[in-house]
């Protein structure tokens, strides 16, 4: 490869890990280029799937200030997966996708500057959309907000009962001058 073209390459990589909530690490050995390309449209829109040079990929990683990869997984024939939307979403299209295709390998990763192991991409893919978990949040705070209005309205309806009480009393024992 000529220089400028690795020049560009580094380019591009360094834009894609700059532009990315999360990045994972795969090595692909085995897989043809339908797969590849069935695995790019399992991972979706917003996640960018690159057979990528190592050396050139180390070098774009350090550039844009990565923090968190495991830099020694970038050895044989390796591929990165960009995350730009929702992590989870993409780490679930790569454990399905490597459970069907078990040349598909999980490295490792990075999710917020902090490194993931293939475990914790795993355990990632494992969670709950974040759509799921904040509809069950606010489901969630719903019916507590339901449960503290419950407990303010009750002291509160048994003052007005209790004063109700006293004032029908009152008016029954003298008239409302006693009162």
């Amino acid at each position: 490869m000529a220089t400028q073209e690795k020049i560009a390459a580094v380019s591009e990589l360094k834009e894609l890990f700059s532009s990315s909530n999360a990045v994972i690490l795969t090595e692909y050995r085995g897989l043809t280029v339908a797969k590849l390309k069935e695995l790019r449209r399992a991972l979706g829109a917003e996640t960018e799937y690159a057979v990528v040079k190592n050396t050139l990929t180390a070098i774009a990683a350090r550039e844009a200030g990565v923090e968190g990869l495991n830099f020694d997984d970038l050895q044989g024939p390796t591929a990165v997966a960009f995350i730009t939307g929702e992590p989870v979403e993409a780490a679930k299209g790569l454990r399905n996708f490597a459970k069907e295709n078990p040349q598909l390998i999980i490295k490792s990763g990075y999710f917020e500057g902090k490194p993931l192991s293939e475990a914790d991409v795993i355990k990632l893919a494992d969670l709950e959309s974040r759509e799921v978990l904040l509809a069950k949040v606010a489901g969630a705070a719903k019916g507590t907000m339901a449960k503290a209005a419950a407990l303010f309205q009750a002291p509160l309806s048994k003052t007005v009962r209790t004063a109700e009480a006293l004032r029908v009393k009152v008016e029954e024992q003298g008239g409302e001058s006693a009162a």
